[in-house]
This record gives structure tokens, sequence and C-alpha cells, in this order.
């Protein structure tokens, strides 16, 4: 910062944004800052300063600065209403999510924030900033700390009543559990989040979220069907909006109709007319799937994974129903391979089934311990010995009950004979 400051008027603002240079127009703002006048116009002045200076050195990547900023303005926050305080604090930390590779910052960040908040005795931005504090650290997988800090949020949260905020962390309590694989407690923080969500008007955004979480949650259970649906609700709010979230919607719903056995529709709902503004990797990594599907291929099946890692591997949600999807496809495979033979080499149903030999091998050993067919695997050989299913003799199950009908006659002729000889 500069020593000599610049008067808050709008003569400033005008020469900031004529600046030729970035830095330039940094600096002009800073000044601005600087000025220690407090009239109602000046501080308006500061206001727009403010969000000049944040979008600048958000296009400069400059974290570390916006976090100088974020503490060096809290003698300012003294001089405006809470509200205006809440929407810069919001408005700059939104500004660092925004540069990559910040989340140790942002991070840091809230906690410096949320401490200041409680000093200062700012409840209302105190839960934002912890809510969005308890999503970052989701994020980088410190789930028992977000989930320390959520638990007490909500129980505040609901003694206020606060429905907006608390939709937003009933939503981010059904996230947390979903990734901690508890189910049951992220199906009921998703119902909670509903029913707040309907006592109040909820912006498409965050519906949106919602109806993704709930399709999410539907395939999770094999529901495939009801989570399209929710899918196709997250995906029409999302691209209203021109949300980034859009083409993750799409992408779910390519995958129910894929885990549904209709891998055919996926084609035509990406050359519709919303699937074609998101043609992209994500689509191809869903049509190549579909296509492997479609063929029982599992060679195309594995040639789409490794063309596709990043689209496919690293997305948390397809990986799980894609490898239930594989073992099922690879599973059906082997049976229908091995079903006219009773004795065979592993290498020929591998080169039949176009897999490696250790990759067979394990899948049978593992269908075997599974009770999928009967057999053995003589690893010498280097053979896979199929047993003929044994059929059991109707007569065994017929003689037990005769005999347990006998039985029954014997008992009822004895109590009869004790009431005459009584």
């Amino acid at each position: 910062m500069s020593t000599s400051y610049l008067p808050a008027t709008t003569d400033s603002i005008a020469q900031a944004l004529e600046a030729k240079n970035p830095s330039d127009a940094i600096s002009i703002y800073y000044r601005v800052l600087d000025d220690p006048s407090s009239s109602p116009e000046a501080l308006r002045m500061k206001e727009q300063a403010i969000t000049n200076l944040t979008e600048l050195l958000r296009q400069e990547n400059r974290g570390e600065d916006l976090r100088s900023l974020l503490t060096s303005l809290r003698p300012f926050f003294s001089l405006i209403p809470k509200a205006k305080t809440a929407k810069i604090v919001r408005g700059i930390i939104d500004s660092v999510a925004k540069i990559p590779g910040t989340s140790d910052l942002q991070i840091s960040l809230c906690k410096e924030m949320v401490q200041w908040t409680r000093a200062e005795k700012r409840t209302f931005l105190r839960q934002r900033i912890e809510a969005r504090l308890a999503a970052l650290l989701m994020e980088t997988k410190e789930y028992s700390e977000a989930l320390t800090l959520l638990s007490g949020l909500v129980k505040e949260v609901r003694r206020l009543d606060d429905k907006l905020l608390l939709v937003d962390i009933d939503l981010l309590e059904s996230k947390l559990h979903f990734s901690l694989r508890n189910l049951p407690k992220a199906k009921a923080a998703l119902t909670a989040a509903r029913t707040a969500a309907n006592a109040i008007y909820v912006p498409p955004a965050q519906q949106g979220a919602i109806d993704l979480q709930s399709g999410i949650l539907h395939a999770e259970e094999k529901d495939y069907k009801t989570g399209y649906s929710y899918f196709f609700e997250a995906f029409e709010s999302f691209n209203a909006l021109e949300d980034p979230k859009a083409i993750f919607s799409l992408k779910y719903m390519l995958l129910c109709k894929i885990m549904v056995n209709q891998a055919d529709d996926v084609g035509g709902i990406i050359s519709s007319k919303a699937g074609l503004q998101y043609v992209g990797p994500d689509l191809d990594a869903m049509k190549a799937v579909a296509d492997a599907h479609s063929k029982r291929s599992l060679k195309l099946f594995e040639t789409a994974l490794q063309d596709y890692k990043a689209q496919l591997e690293e997305d948390p949600i397809v990986h799980r129903h894609l490898s239930s999807l594989y073992d099922t496809l690879l599973e059906q495979n082997l049976c229908r391979l091995i079903e006219p033979f009773s004795r065979v080499e592993i290498a020929h149903i591998a080169e039949l089934i176009e897999l490696p030999i250790e990759h067979v091998e394990r899948k049978m050993s593992q269908m075997i311990l599974d009770k999928k067919f009967a057999g053995t695997l003589d690893q010498g050989a280097g053979c896979l010995i199929i047993f003929e299913d044994p059929k059991t003799d109707a007569i065994y199950p017929a003689t037990l009950e005769t005999i347990s009908n006998v039985g029954k006659v014997v008992d009822s002729l004895y109590v009869r004979s004790a009431k005459i000889m009584a």
C-alpha cells in the first residue's frame, strides 16, 4: 500500500478504471481505501473500490493479497452496516475460491474469519462462514472435523429457525454422510433439507443441488429410474442457470440409462438440443461405456476406462456404479463361455474373453467361492474343472414328509386312546 492516499471519490475510481495495467489500478484502489474520510459518499466509493479491487486480485491469482485485504478491512467493517460487511466478506472468500489450488488458503481464511466474527458477535455471518468451512473440509476429506463443526451448527441454526441456511447445512450433512458411506443418515439429512426447503422459496441452484443429491442416493440404492428423474430435474435447473454442474447431472443421467440396460438411449440424449451444448470428454466417456455395454464387450469396456480415466475412475459416483456393471458383465461372459465345457484351460477362456489370464483366474476363483457355478481350479494343469449341478432326488423329501405325517397320526391315536382309557 502507498503511504499517500487518494480521496474516495468517483474521480479516483475513474482514474483506477482508466489505468493502463492491473498493478497500477490495484495501487490506486489501495490508496482510495487509505482515505480516512468516513462520510456516506466516501464509504460508498470505498465499497465500490473494494469490489473492483477484489475482482482485479482474483484475475491476477493473488490469493494471499485477498487474505491480507480482508484482514486490513476490519476497521472499515465497523463503519458500515452488518449486511454490507457480510456481503463483502463472502465476496472476497468467493473470489479466493475461484483461484485454483487455494483450498488450504480458503480453510485458514475461513478459520480466521470465524474467530473474528465470534469476537465481534456477528452470529449471522459466522454461521455462513462455518458452513463454508465445513464444505471445504469435506472437499479435503477432513470428514471428522467437518462433521463435528456441522453437528454444532445444525443445532444452533435450528434454534434460530433460519430455513435457507438450514437447507444448505442439511444438504451438506447429507453429502458428508454419503462420503462416509452412511446411507441411512445421508437420507435422513436430505429429507430434513427437503422439509426445510418446502417451507420457503429456494433458489433454482439450491433446488438443483437437492435434486442432484437425491438422484445420487437413489442410484446408490439401485433405484436407477427414480435417480434418472432427479438427475433430469437437476440438469434442467443447472442448464437454465448455465451452471457447470449441469454436465455432472447429464453424465449421471446417462449412467442411469446404462445401468438399466437402456444404453441405446445414450446416443439420443447426447445428440439432443440440450446434450449438444455439453459435448466433450465427459459425454464421450459415457458414450464409449454405452457402446461397450451394448456390444457386451469387456475389451471395449476396459479401453473406455483407460482412455477416459479422469472422467470415469476419478469420479467416485461413476466409478462405483461402473465397477458393479463391469463385474456383472464379466460374470455373465464367463458363465456363457464355460457353459459348454466340463474341463477347459484357463488360457483358452482368457483368449476368448480377451483379458489377462491372472485377471480371469482371480475372477473365476471368486465366482466359485460365491457359488455362481460349481467347479474347481487345477492350477497345476492350468485348467478349470466344472462339476455338474447335483440334482436332488425327489424321493428323499417325499419320504421325510411321509414319516412326518405318520408321526402326526400316531400322536393323534395316542391322545385318543389316552382319553378312552381315562
